[in-house]
């Protein structure tokens, strides 16, 4: 009880712990979940009297799932969500290292309670799979109406402020002074979205916009998974060896996600810490991190209102059927090249200084 009373002040108190501190909780508990997988694929393959014993094909499989985890965490819808919400705890002066963290944790919550239901036998999970049911349909319209709106605020709310440092920069380059409150979105688009944003005041806020986003079961990565511990459970693989491959890709995804966060919050605060020297740095960055959300919103909630309302247009219909999974990788490699170029500029200007 003094243990658990102890966490709980200790939680309450995370705000005011060191960065390298919360670094070492965020990827301290993505080691947990790993520990975890590892800890149930081994009890399940190596222990006498876990239902059959060793069995090797459950490895094969938990690899398998691991690697869909990582790739489903490049998928743009979680790449924007995490990225425009890690530019806006920014803005506000925080230092988010658990955004990529609590939205993957709460996507993997949805996986890992369904392949639990699997493992349980409940004939619920595969109708909320199936196609064309009524349960696919419902949950599928909550994941895309939430994602898609999400994402919209977002965007809006980055677009101001790309459009503000822009402003900005031209400012600077004709002789004016910058700050990093200058930068803060302020007036119509604050007052606006101060509302549909008002309940994500913390990176802990977001694990209930990641668990809503995996709400759609509309990926081919999470039915696959499901899919492959349903047939694996038929095959007769151990139930602790078959609990490891949601975990396994709740690990995986989570390391990922947690990476990107932290990764895009250096590169805020970066920006921010020197706004003058990095005013168009940011103002790229935060372009392409709102055009992205955009971006998604609007292919999300055209798939939304066509499944929805049983539209048959052209359009809708096209946005529906679109799957950006892959498409994630470009937003990355988009970002890197960025980043890429304003720290070959900085040691550039460096040099000329020296």
């Amino acid at each position: 009880m003094t243990a658990l009373t102890g966490f709980a002040a200790l939680y309450r108190q995370r705000e005011k712990l060191s960065l390298r501190t919360r670094l070492l909780f965020t990827f301290g508990a993505v080691a947990a979940l790993h520990l975890a997988a590892v800890g149930l694929l081994a009890a399940g393959t190596l222990l006498p009297g876990t239902f059959g014993g060793g069995q090797p094909l459950a490895l094969g499989l938990v690899l398998t799932a691991y690697l869909a985890g990582i790739k489903h965490s490049y998928d743009w819808d979680h790449l924007a969500a995490i990225d425009n919400s890690t530019r806006k705890f920014v803005a506000q002066g925080k230092e988010p290292v658990s955004v990529g963290f609590a939205f993957s944790l709460g996507h993997s919550s949805v996986v890992v309670l369904a392949g639990a239901l699997v493992l349980a036998g409940a004939t619920v999970v595969g109708q909320f799979m199936e196609e064309g049911t009524t349960g696919n349909l419902v949950l599928g319209l909550i994941g895309s109406g939430v994602s898609g709106l999400f994402l919209l605020a977002m965007g809006v709310f980055n677009g101001s402020a790309f459009l503000r440092a822009a402003r900005l920069h031209r400012e600077m380059k004709a002789g004016g002074t910058v700050s990093a409150e200058d930068l803060e979105v302020k007036g119509f688009v604050a007052q606006l979205l101060a509302k549909p944003l008002a309940r994500v005041r913390r990176p802990r806020n977001i694990y209930v916009i990641g668990f809503l986003f995996g709400l759609g079961f509309d990926t081919a990565t999470t039915i696959g998974l499901l899919v492959m511990t349903t047939a694996a459970s038929l095959a007769g693989v151990s139930p602790l060896a078959l609990l490891s491959l949601p975990l396994a890709f709740a690990a995986a995804m989570t390391l990922c996600d947690s990476a990107n966060g932290v990764a895009m919050m250096r590169m805020y605060r970066s920006a921010l810490a020197d706004p003058r020297r990095k005013l168009g740095f940011n103002s790229v960055v935060t372009g392409v991190s709102a055009v992205s959300a955009l971006f998604i919103s609007g292919i999300t909630l055209g798939g939304f209102l066509n499944a929805a309302f049983g539209l048959q247009d052209p359009v809708t219909t096209w946005l529906g059927s679109i799957e950006l999974g892959e498409a994630g990788l470009l937003l990355v490699a988009l970002l890197l090249v960025v980043w890429g170029i304003a720290v070959l500029r900085g040691r550039a200007a460096r040099g000329k200084l020296s």
